[in-house]
């Protein structure tokens, strides 16, 4: 047996038998021969993390926009503390940490820059809509790699869809996805907020930091042992945990998320990436050549979509200060 082979073999073994092996995958759009180290689903995590989208997930927003400071979040940050949490979870479960890493690390490919006021934004101009989530696996089908895409597998694509809402993905490892989102995103933007000075510790209510854990660590290994406990053949929170961390959301939303001192620069992200948007509709033969063969295959509001979704922060920002900003001469 080569090194994938004695992987597959491992899997099953050890992994709980709800688990999704590597050796019974769905499989790919197109056909590949198997990789002689990696099984496919160490592949497709492999893709990911050497595609462009991922890098430059550095560069956009979580919650406070392109902030100065070096210790905020970023959407990539966010990634990597989701995909953390969702292998401890996937790990203790038996199931396939692999595919996990994988779903986990694609989950928010397709983020628009301004995080979801840029998503409100695009969904707000595209007669089609925009969600972060379908434009996740747009990504990886046909914006990758000069539009070849990264060829991922099903079970993957599927769980990329499925982690924010609507239908559950149908692995184990897919539904994990959409609680360490949620328990990673509230952690770390409580923390975020406490370094901005927009709250504290003890602002959060008295009552709600007694029963899910009076520092960051302690609410995170509360919520992660509860959805370990409470999993079996659907990933799930207690009833308890779940009214509770929906309190806490709450309490967020209120104190952090429409916070006027984390959201004053918000209306001008959205006018700027109206103005783009606007102005590429207008000039669509500005877009780069992948972005022109979009929309003459597909809609020229599909390709400016695709082109303003994939921006960073600041690459949003230099091409609004290009097209809007009149450049000083220099004596």
């Amino acid at each position: 047996m080569n090194i994938r082979e004695i992987c597959e073999n491992n899997e099953k073994k050890i992994l709980s038998g709800k688990a999704c092996l590597s050796s019974e995958s769905r499989g790919r759009s197109v056909y590949e021969e198997p990789d002689e180290i990696r099984t496919c689903f160490q592949r497709d995590r492999d893709r990911i993390i050497h595609c462009q989208a991922f890098r430059r997930l550095k560069h956009k927003t979580q919650v406070f926009l392109a902030p100065s400071g070096d210790h905020y979040r970023t959407r990539l940050t966010h990634t990597l503390e989701v995909s953390q949490i969702a292998r401890t979870v996937s790990r203790a479960l038996q199931l396939n940490e692999d595919l996990t890493e994988a779903i986990a690390l694609a989950h928010d490919l397709g983020h628009t820059p301004f995080g979801h006021a840029g998503e409100r934004a695009l969904d707000s101009l595209n007669p089609d809509g925009f969600r972060h989530y379908v434009q996740s696996v747009r990504v990886v089908e046909k914006l990758e790699k000069n539009g070849k895409g990264l060829n991922l597998t099903d079970e993957v694509k599927n769980g990329i869809l499925c982690h924010t809402k609507g239908e559950d993905a149908y692995t184990l490892e897919g539904q994990i996805i959409r609680l360490a989102d949620k328990i990673a995103y509230i952690n770390h933007d409580i923390d975020d907020a406490e370094r901005a000075g927009v709250l504290s510790e003890e602002d959060i209510p008295l009552e709600l930091r007694i029963k899910l854990g009076m520092s960051k660590s302690g609410r995170i290994n509360n919520m992660v042992l509860d959805v370990i406990n409470n999993s079996n053949d659907k990933i799930l929170m207690s009833d308890d945990m779940w009214q509770l961390f929906n309190e806490l959301h709450d309490f967020m939303f209120y104190a952090v998320y429409k916070n006027p001192v984390c959201k004053s620069e918000e209306v001008k992200a959205v006018a700027m990436i109206e103005r783009l948007y606007d102005y590429y509709i207008k000039n669509i033969d500005e877009l780069p050549s992948e972005y022109r063969n979009i929309a003459e295959k597909e809609s020229k509001e599909t390709a400016v979509c695709d082109y303003i979704a994939g921006m960073s922060d600041t690459y949003s920002v230099r091409m609004f200060n290009k097209i809007y900003v009149p450049m000083f001469w220099i004596e």
